[in-house]
This record gives structure tokens, sequence and C-alpha cells, in this order.
């Protein structure tokens, strides 16, 4: 079996500016840190408040116990507030000890820096729901978007590296179909574009490998990307 087709929920991690940023702490968090011996950890970006990519927040506390400090948390305010009801001990006036430590930071859809690395959120509806993508540099990270107006697009516009999900072939009601993503990409034009958040019905890497554009892959676990 092809290991890149064996694939966890979808997050990423970034170097940069000295910074170590996770985007979504989904349920295999846990494992995917491990795996990557990922040691540092100085921020984390939500993208939006679904449990495939919030579930495994609760395992920050390594972090808060090894550094001695609560972790920085970047997300809108319906996030934030869905998070709060999830983890609601993690807020509790009454801490019992040895929880996660959080320190939540509310963003809209406006740059901001952590440190001084600039974040620009990409708003985009997965369905009727805004999602936050992410461009870092030249790097931007979109997941579960289905639509994305022109104004947010331009906020794209340049980047070398862009990741976005295609669900599947066949139409969806929240993602982009691997024609909407490959659309998309064509419209951005950037120097390499990686797919993520496929599901079972996509096919084989190997597979659907072959019929890609060039310099356009399909992500898979572990991989890492490198810009110059």
């Amino acid at each position: 079996m092809d290991f890149r087709d064996k694939r966890l929920r979808t997050s990423v991690h970034i170097e940069v500016d000295g910074l170590s940023i996770v985007i979504d702490t989904g349920p295999d968090f846990r494992q995917q840190m491990l795996r990557e011996n990922i040691s540092q950890l100085d921020a984390i970006l939500f993208t939006h408040e679904h449990k495939d990519h919030t579930a495994g927040l609760d395992d920050i506390r390594a972090y808060n116990f090894k550094d001695d400090k609560d972790m920085p948390v970047y997300a809108q305010e319906r996030v934030a507030n869905k998070i709060k009801q999830a983890f609601d001990y993690i807020f509790a006036e009454h801490k019992y000890p040895g929880i996660p430590r959080v320190l939540l930071n509310i963003i809209d859809n406006q740059p901001f820096f952590i440190h001084q690395t600039k974040i620009i959120p990409i708003q985009v509806m997965h369905h009727k729901l805004p999602v936050h993508g992410f461009r870092i540099q030249d790097f931007t990270y979109i997941t579960d978007a289905k639509t994305i107006t022109e104004e947010e697009m331009q906020k794209i516009i340049g980047t070398k590296i862009l990741v976005v999900n295609a669900l599947r072939k066949e139409e969806h009601i929240s993602h982009f179909n691997l024609a909407e993503a490959l659309s998309f990409i064509e419209k951005i034009k950037p120097q390499k574009a990686f797919l993520i958040h496929l599901s079972h019905n996509m096919g084989l890497h190997k597979e659907v490998s072959l019929e890609l554009p060039e310099q356009v892959y399909i992500a898979h676990d572990g991989l890492e990307i490198i810009i110059k």
C-alpha cells in the first residue's frame, strides 16, 4: 500500500521567522506532532470550529508544561465562542490543576501580527459558514472552501505556494471538488499548488496524480515544503 494514501485529519505546521505555528488541531493533533518531532509551538491559528479542525486542542498541555506559558490561540469570535463551549473546563473560573492553558486572541478578517510575522486572513465560505484561510508571506493555506469572492482572492495573488482543499471528484455542497479546486488554482497561478482535505472518494494518490496539471500535487502526511 502507498503510504501517501493513509491520510489523517488536515492541518499544517509552519516555521517562519523563528516561529513555530500550527493551523488547526484536529483529532490527530497529538499523533501528528509526535510523528514530526515538533518540540516548539508558539501559536495556533483556527480556520473554523468543526471538530475535525479543533478536537485535539486539549493536547497542547504538553507545550504548556514544557515552556510554562499559556498557548496563544487566534480565532474569529464565533470560532472562539464554540471553542469555549467545547472546552469549557479550559476557561472555567476555578481551573482543575494540569488543564491546558490558552491565551485566546480574537481576530477578524484583517491582517494581524504574531511577533513580527504578518498573518493575512482570507475569508472563504464553507457552504454558509465563513471560514478563514491564511496567507503567511508567500504561503497560502485554504481548507473547507466552496466559494470565495474576488476581493478575497486578491489577497492571494502573488503567493508562491497555494494549499487548497479538494474533497472528491463529485460535486459537494460545502467543499471544492477537484475541478473547482483546479479552476481556483488556475486563477491564482501560484508556482506550486497542493491539494488537501481529500476524502477516500477522491481515489488513490498515484492514480489521481496522473490527472493533475503540471505543478499541482496531492499533499500527503509528513510532506515538507521549503519556500525559497
